[in-house]
């Protein structure tokens, strides 16, 4: 039987090879379904069988205090909040917080997701009181859609998203959100109650979360969490 993992758009890639070397390692199958955060933690809430999830670490405790994941949270892996622009076209000075802000009210079209970077942005332009100015050139993506396929096809000229997920064919990556504002998610796991394979889940969540596998993260524009 193999290991089932839910997860987030964001860690679809950096799992997928993970999951791969867990295989080798111990010959137990595992299937990466990777979906929209939302409606991932939608589906676990309505009792659908997963036996791994993998969200951001705040939905993973809110599901463990809800009763639907069992044990410990373990984290994964930490990602940064990342700028993309079309391929090809002007990159915006986002060297600090305010050379940011002036890129964004510049743009014609601004996107982001439905995930953690995307309510941290929202939440971002309220406080520099430009909310209202830019509510009506932005785009947010549907779950499970990239920021970076509307970024592509020119559906919007600056794109927020985490960094593993921004590049791509078609996006050339700015750069990452300067430290002043940078707002760094992390990606945590928990074994679902409706797994009928508990233990063999969890070997594969400890494996996930292995600080000797920083290096392969750092792969996918991810780091190991801190004190990990």
């Amino acid at each position: 039987m193999s290991i089932h993992v839910v997860s987030s758009m964001a860690t679809r890639q950096v799992l997928a090879e993970l999951a791969a070397t867990f295989e080798s390692r111990t010959g137990r199958p595992v299937r990466i379904e990777s979906v929209g955060g939302v409606d991932a933690a939608r589906r676990v809430r309505a009792g659908e069988r997963f036996d791994v999830v993998v969200l951001a670490s705040t939905v993973i405790d809110a599901l463990i205090a809800e009763g639907h994941l069992q044990g410990a949270r373990m984290d994964v892996v930490t990602s940064a909040v990342g700028i993309g622009v079309r391929a090809g076209a002007a990159r915006p000075d986002i060297g600090s917080a305010d050379a940011v802000k002036r890129a964004v009210l510049a743009a014609n079209r601004i996107g982001y997701s439905t995930g953690p970077s995307g309510t941290y942005l929202s939440s971002l332009f309220d406080q520099w009181g430009i909310g209202d100015a830019v509510k009506d050139k932005i785009v947010v993506a549907p779950p499970g859609v990239p920021v970076t396929s509307l970024v592509a096809r020119g559906d919007i000229d600056l794109g927020f998203q985490q960094l593993s997920e921004l590049a791509g064919e078609g996006v050339d990556v700015v750069g990452v959100l300067p430290a002043e504002i940078q707002s760094l998610t992390t990606f945590s796991g928990g074994v679902a109650t409706t797994s009928p394979q508990p233990d063999t889940s969890a070997q594969l969540l400890e494996f996930l979360a292995d600080p000797g596998l920083a290096d392969v993260k750092r792969r996918f524009l991810m780091e190991q969490p801190r004190g990990k």
